[in-house]
């Protein structure tokens, strides 16, 4: 089918994705699973109104359902709703008000423990966890579980945000959490009703010239494509009342500029290796 510019069609989701008119061809039924895929945007503010009965579970049942590498299940999650505990990693996450506001805080873990546990009962060795695959396996692991369950919270109606910022006092998070040795919070997520007071707008992302190659990778030609996206990004922090400085090539620069803007994680490896993990 051809999609049509209309407020409430396919085409306006994909055009408040991309900042601009996206016209394709697309030759199958439109469904509630892409429009929900499309809407995302980050929730920073949240209503204190609960969840549902059973949404945790459902939530946890959804990321169990995501691909996990030969089936070894190398994550878990730890859910925070006390909140005291939420106001702690707040802090922890460098004062951010929407993990104390969100009625559920889901931590995302990528975990070795388990595996270790299950091989030491056995007496058999598990050499193969102290090296950076098998961590990189359980960092995969639960980036996918996480999303299936953002996608699920998402099409229940509820909103979320990512929080990397739990990777800037790791030591701190898992001694807040009781986390063992060889587990390793990746990240948090918000699950909340968003506030519609303070509305959240679909942020633009960059055009399909520069992340889709087709049969072999060209940096070069995505040059063009991201002059046009620094112009769209610099009118979305605009109109969104954003304190970004520039564009978002300045903004991505400036992020990556010296081992400082990294916040506090310039030292991950080390922290790591505290934590249990080898990665040889």
């Amino acid at each position: 089918m051809t999609l049509t510019k209309d407020p409430v069609t396919p085409t306006a989701l994909l055009h408040d994705r991309y900042g601009t008119a996206f016209d394709f061809i697309f030759d199958n039924a439109w469904n509630s699973s892409l429009t929900t895929l499309l809407s995302h945007c980050s929730i920073r503010a949240y209503l204190s109104k609960p969840l549902p009965s059973g949404t945790l579970q459902l939530l946890v049942a959804a990321a169990q359902s995501a691909a996990s590498s030969s089936n070894l299940q190398t994550w878990s999650v730890v859910a925070v709703e006390d909140p005291a505990r939420k106001e702690r990693l707040s802090q922890l996450a460098g004062g951010q008000a929407h993990i104390q506001q969100a009625p559920l805080f889901l931590v995302w873990l990528a975990d070795l423990a388990r595996l270790q546990q299950v091989t030491e009962q056995r007496g058999l060795p598990h050499e193969g966890l102290e090296y950076l695959e098998t961590f990189l396996t359980a960092a995969i692991d639960a980036s996918l579980a996480a999303q299936n369950a953002a996608i699920a919270a998402e099409s229940l109606g509820l909103g979320t945000v990512y929080i990397g910022a739990m990777r800037n006092r790791p030591e701190d998070v898992a001694a807040e959490l009781g986390l063992p040795p060889h587990v390793f919070a990746v990240f948090g997520l918000c699950v909340g009703y968003a506030d519609p007071a303070k509305p959240a707008a679909i942020k633009p992302r960059l055009s399909q010239e520069a992340v889709l190659h087709r049969e072999q990778y060209s940096l070069d030609a995505q040059l063009p494509a991201i002059a046009d996206y620094d112009t769209i990004m610099k009118a979305f922090y605009t109109e969104q009342n954003m304190t970004v400085e520039g564009n978002w090539s300045q903004h991505s620069s400036d992020r990556i500029a010296s081992a400082e803007a990294l916040r506090n994680r310039a030292n991950l490896r080390n922290i790591l290796n505290n934590l249990g993990f080898q990665l040889r």
